[in-house]
């Protein structure tokens, strides 16, 4: 989702105060450029503990409104505050939240944004997120991580590792009873372009039958890892026809790990 040029201008703002246990994530990060589909209604900032929260949002809070910004708290409650935040005419909400530190990847620096969520956990955390409820904008995001970032297959297997209640199986069970939407769903959203019911409908079968291949190709005992190619440097969905040897399994920690290729650390991912 193209960020709008407010929120734009309040995320680079809120960037000195980024950390990598204090990071921009949620859908604004997933679609974080100009050629996506669909605008964020908010910007979300995750902490990794409560107390952390409650100190960001204060710094954040000082260093909107020696902007000029207004900035009305609308819930507080531990480890989540939310406020909306405007000047002149123009408006959107920040959610502040404490989110748990296992991740399969540290944070990532970025050069306008301060610190991000990886889009790997991104991806990951939105496949739970609409698993665990039918939200049209959560099965947008959810094909979008599916073409961009690494297959729906993939992201149940390692999301049964980030929540240890679900298996591959049943978290791809809870995502077969998506996708049933009327155009109006859409219509409510702010979206780039239309789209098209029937071809969502069709990309989101062809997602749910590939993930079932894949989830049913790969060995009980590695569940709820990430692969990583040692030749392609990148997050994989391997096939029965890949290499073994080629396959580094990545499981997460928290703070999050780079990939280990023997005893050096691999890339940055970025």
């Amino acid at each position: 989702m193209p960020l709008t040029e407010f929120q734009a201008d309040l995320a680079r703002l809120l960037a000195t105060n980024r950390t990598p246990e204090s990071y921009l994530a949620g859908g604004a990060a997933i679609n974080l450029e100009p050629n996506t589909l669909r605008y964020s209604n908010d910007l979300d900032f995750f902490n990794d503990s409560v107390e952390r929260t409650s100190t960001t949002y204060a710094h954040d809070v000082n260093l909107l409104e020696l902007h000029g910004y207004t900035v009305t708290l609308r819930i507080s409650q531990p480890g989540y505050l939310s406020a909306q935040v405007s000047k002149a005419d123009q408006s959107t909400r920040i959610d502040w939240a404490h989110d748990s530190a296992w991740r399969f990847l540290p944070t990532l620096s970025h050069d306008r944004y301060g610190y991000l969520l990886h889009p790997i956990d991104l991806a990951i955390n939105k496949v739970l997120a609409l698993a665990g409820r039918d939200e049209p904008r959560d099965f947008l995001d959810t094909l979008c991580v599916h073409d961009t970032i690494l297959s729906l297959g993939a992201l149940c297997w390692a999301g049964a590792g980030k929540d240890p209640g679900f298996s591959p199986h049943s978290l791809l069970e809870l995502l077969k009873r998506r996708g049933k939407y009327h155009q109006s769903d859409f219509d409510r959203l702010r979206l780039a372009a239309t789209v098209s019911l029937t071809e969502l409908k069709t990309r989101w079968l062809v997602a749910l039958a590939s993930a079932e291949r894949f989830i049913n190709s790969r060995p009980m005992n590695e569940i709820g890892c990430l692969y990583y190619s040692l030749s392609g440097k990148c997050f994989v969905t391997p096939s029965p026809e890949d290499r073994p040897e080629d396959l580094a399994l990545h499981y997460g920690k928290p703070g999050g790990v780079l990939p280990q290729v023997g005893d050096v650390p691999g890339p940055s991912l970025d």
